[in-house]
Formats: structure tokens, C-alpha cells, sequence
């Protein structure tokens, strides 16, 4: 199975090869910080799965291993390595992928980090595109 994703602009486009090893919902202080969200969706494969076909990623050391590679025209945020922690593997962020309803996350991560308000936001109200304005 392949999937492919790109960035916000298109400058940067990428290939999976094969099946993910896992996708989980991140909830660290790291992600939220560097993605601006309260949570952020990661795919994992193999490094080798991955091809980048269009474009060549900025690199962000984020930590002494940790390594974040985005777009430096647009900044989205594409994907990690730590090869301390992970060796061989890579984080894709999930949002990226053209069509990312195909890979559902299977598990929350970080949780201990994760903000309060996260744990009851599927009970927010609810609107297919904006609230009324009243």
C-alpha cells in the first residue's frame, strides 16, 4: 500500500511505502508547542518507507537527538526522527497526507502531559462549518 502527503504550499511532497507500524494522537508539551495544536497526529513507518519526491525539508533540531524536518516555504511541519529513542523509524504527521481519514489513529500518547480541557472537548457544541452569529 502506498500513501502519499504533502505540505501546506506543495513545495514538499512525500511517498509511503507499505503498511504504518502504528498512528497515535500526541498530547507532549514538544508537539503542541511546535505545531501550534493541542494535540498532534503521528504515523509511524520505517524510515525506508519513506520517499520524499518533491522538495527538500528544513531540519529543526528540537533536542539532542530529535530531529524535525517542515516546509521552509509554508513551515508545515512534516516529519520526526530520533534515532536514540526511535531507531529507524519515522513520524509522519498524519494531518499532511492527502488523504489521512485513511490511516485512523489507534491510540492517545503523552497523555500525562495532555491539556485539561482535551480530555471533554467531544463535548464542545458542534457546527459543520461556523457558528451562528448572533
Amino acid at each position: 500500500m502506498t500513501h502519499k502527503g504533502h505540505c501546506h504550499c506543495g513545495a514538499i511532497s512525500y511517498e509511503l511505502a507499505g503498511d504504518p507500524l502504528n498512528h497515535a494522537l500526541c498530547h507532549c508539551g514538544d508537539c503542541r508547542r511546535h505545531s501550534g495544536a493541542p494535540m498532534v497526529g503521528w504515523v509511524m513507518y520505517p524510515e525506508d518507507a519513506l520517499t520524499v519526491t518533491k522538495g527538500e525539508p528544513k531540519v529543526y533540531s528540537s533536542s539532542e537527538h530529535a530531529r524535525r524536518h517542515f516546509c521552509g516555504e509554508c513551515g508545515s511541519g512534516l516529519f520526526y526522527f530520533n534515532g536514540d529513542m526511535l531507531p529507524g523509524v519515522v513520524d509522519i504527521q498524519s494531518a499532511t497526507l492527502d488523504d489521512p481519514a485513511a490511516l485512523p489513529p489507534e491510540a492517545h500518547i503523552q497523555v500525562a502531559e495532555r491539556l485539561s480541557w482535551m480530555q471533554s472537548a467531544h463535548e464542545l457544541p458542534a457546527f459543520d462549518r461556523y457558528p451562528p452569529q448572533d
